[in-house]
């Protein structure tokens, strides 16, 4: 197996392992994640059980059923670009409650980070390869 093939599994595995542990998380302590939904979000009770499921279903699609795997890569990449409103409320609500520096330490790495999870799912689920390039067969 190549080496990038290696990376792939092993990224697959962890962002499963990440997602699966967040799903759980979602499903089992509600609360916590109703005080950082927006407030235009509507039944937020509903979407974060929804956002549990959809958490837990992907990492096990990501990282056991290969035919949707790709399917899963997708819907956690786009999973995360949905959340991201969530994190920026979580983040300015910390400068309204504590002030800019308890804000910085968690919260800039977790916004800036949050590209790297789309790119994460998409790689780890054979939807893309930047910046790896498959070769071609001349």
């Amino acid at each position: 197996m190549a080496k990038v093939e290696m990376a792939r599994v092993g990224l697959r595995i962890l962002l499963g392992l990440v997602y699966l542990a967040a799903g759980i998380a979602h499903l089992r302590s509600p609360d916590v994640f109703l005080s950082i939904t927006p407030a235009w979000v509507p039944w937020p009770e509903f979407v974060i059980a929804a956002t549990g499921v959809a958490e837990v279903l992907g990492a096990v699609a990501l990282v056991g059923v290969k035919p949707l795997r790709r399917a899963a890569a997708i819907g956690l990449a786009l999973y995360a670009v949905c959340v991201y409103p969530a994190n920026i409320k979580h983040a300015l609500d910390a400068v309204t409650a504590h002030g800019a520096d308890a804000w910085w330490p968690y919260h800039a790495p977790r916004l800036a980070f949050q590209p790297v999870f789309v790119w994460w799912a998409l790689f780890a689920g054979g939807v893309i390869d930047w910046p790896w390039r498959r070769r071609v067969a001349v």
